[in-house]
C-alpha cells in the first residue's frame, strides 16, 4: 500500500454509524478526528438514523473537497440543527441550565410533547407532515454528488408493511430516505417510498454491518456507538424505564447481527472470496461512558453548547482510540465479539 503523509501506510476502513438523535453530535466529533488522519481511507459507511445523516452529510462534503469539505459539511450541519432547535418550544427549564443537566424531562413543552405522543398519533398533532429536517438536508446535502461519490454507503430504513429493514445505496439516497431512516414513530408520519411507509431503521438494524463486510474492500470495520449496551442498577422511575427500553430496542437488531458476524468469522474458510471476508473481517469500537449519563429526552436537545460538548467527547474518544489502537487497524480486531457467543 502507497504510504501516506503522516508516515503510515494508508489503511482502508468502513464505519458503522448509530443512530440517537442529538446524541449523534458524538459521533459527528469522532468522525472530525478521524478525518484529520490521511493514512486512513474510508470506503464504506453504513448508518441509520442520526448515523445516516452524518454519514450522507460527510460523503457529500468529502466529494466537494475531500476530508476538510467533509468536516466543514458536518460542522455546517449541525450548526443548522442547532438554530432550528433554537426556534423549537422545547428547552430545557433555567434550573437545569445553572445544574448543568442536559436533560429535557422538566421541560414543559417536553412533558406536554410526550403526553399528547402517548395519546395522539403524528397524523392527529402533525396531519401536514411537517419535518425541520427537510429543510436542512436541502441545505447540506449535494445528492447528485453524493450518487456518484468514491465512498459506498449504506442507510437503513425500516418497511412498516413487512416489518424488514431496507438497506438504500448511493444512488437511490434521497431526503425522503433519510428523513425516513430517522422517523420515529411516534413524533413523525411514516414516510413513503415505492408505494411503501418506512419508520426508523434503528428498529432493523442500528446500523446495518452485513453490507460492509460483502461490498466494501475494508476489512476493519469501527463501530461508532451512542446506545449504551450496558447499564446499572435497575429503573424505576417512567422516565429511566422508557429511556432503558429504547436502547434496549434499538441495540437488539446490532447485536444479533453481530452475534451472526461472529458465528461466521468462526465457520467461514478462506477457500472462496467471500468466505475469506468473513473469515478475515476486523472489528473496532468508539463509544463514551458519558452516555449513560444522558437521558433519553436529550436526544430532543439541540442547543448549541450540547451539540458541541458532545463533539468534543467524539474527537476525545477517537483520539483515544487512535492513540491506543490505531496501529492495531489493519492487523487485529480491538472489539472482541467473540465474547457473544457465550451469550447465545
Amino acid at each position: 500500500m502507497p504510504a501516506a503523509k503522516s508516515g503510515k501506510q494508508t489503511r482502508l476502513i468502513d464505519l458503522a454509524l448509530q443512530g440517537g438523535g442529538a446524541h449523534g453530535a458524538f459521533t459527528w466529533g469522532v468522525l472530525d478526528r478521524l478525518l484529520e488522519e490521511p493514512w486512513l481511507k474510508i470506503e464504506a459507511v453504513s448508518g441509520t438514523s442520526a448515523g445516516a445523516m452524518n454519514a450522507v452529510v460527510m460523503i457529500s462534503g468529502f466529494a466537494i473537497d475531500g476530508a476538510e469539505g467533509a468536516r466543514h459539511a458536518l460542522h455546517d450541519f449541525w450548526e443548522r440543527v442547532a438554530k432550528a432547535g433554537a426556534m423549537s418550544p422545547i428547552q430545557r427549564n433555567p434550573i437545569d441550565k445553572v445544574m448543568g443537566n442536559w436533560s429535557l424531562d422538566s421541560s414543559p413543552a417536553f412533558i406536554a410533547m410526550d403526553l399528547m405522543a402517548r395519546m395522539f398519533s403524528p397524523y392527529d398533532l402533525n396531519p401536514m407532515g411537517y419535518n425541520p429536517l427537510t429543510d436542512i438536508l436541502a441545505e447540506s446535502v449535494d445528492f447528485e454528488r453524493l450518487a456518484k461519490a468514491p465512498i459506498k454507503i449504506f442507510v437503513t430504513a425500516t418497511n412498516v408493511r413487512t416489518g424488514r429493514g431496507r438497506i438504500f445505496r448511493n444512488q437511490e439516497i434521497t431526503p425522503d430516505v433519510l428523513l425516513a431512516s430517522a422517523c420515529l414513530p411516534t413524533m413523525f408520519q411514516a414516510v413513503e417510498i415505492d408505494g411503501d411507509p418506512y419508520w426508523d431503521g434503528g428498529l432493523a438494524g442500528n446500523p446495518t454491518i452485513t453490507p460492509l463486510i460483502r461490498e466494501s474492500d475494508a476489512l476493519d470495520t469501527i463501530l461508532i456507538q451512542i446506545n449504551p449496551r450496558e447499564r446499572a442498577g435497575t429503573p424505576r422511575s417512567a422516565s429511566e424505564i422508557l429511556n432503558r427500553l429504547n436502547e434496549i430496542s434499538f441495540n437488539a437488531a446490532l447485536m444479533k447481527e453481530l452475534r451472526m458476524i461472529a458465528l461466521m468469522r468462526e465457520m467461514a474458510t478462506p477457500a472462496t472470496p467471500e468466505g475469506a471476508r468473513w473469515a478475515g473481517m476486523r472489528t473496532h469500537r468508539i463509544m463514551t461512558d458519558m452516555m449513560s449519563d444522558l437521558g433519553h429526552s436529550s436526544k430532543l436537545n439541540a442547543e448549541w453548547a450540547f451539540l458541541t460538548m458532545l463533539r468534543d467527547e467524539g474527537r476525545r474518544a477517537a483520539a483515544e482510540f487512535l492513540a491506543d489502537h490505531g496501529d492495531d487497524i489493519g492487523e487485529r480486531s480491538t472489539a472482541d465479539l467473540d465474547i457473544l457467543l457465550q451469550e447465545c
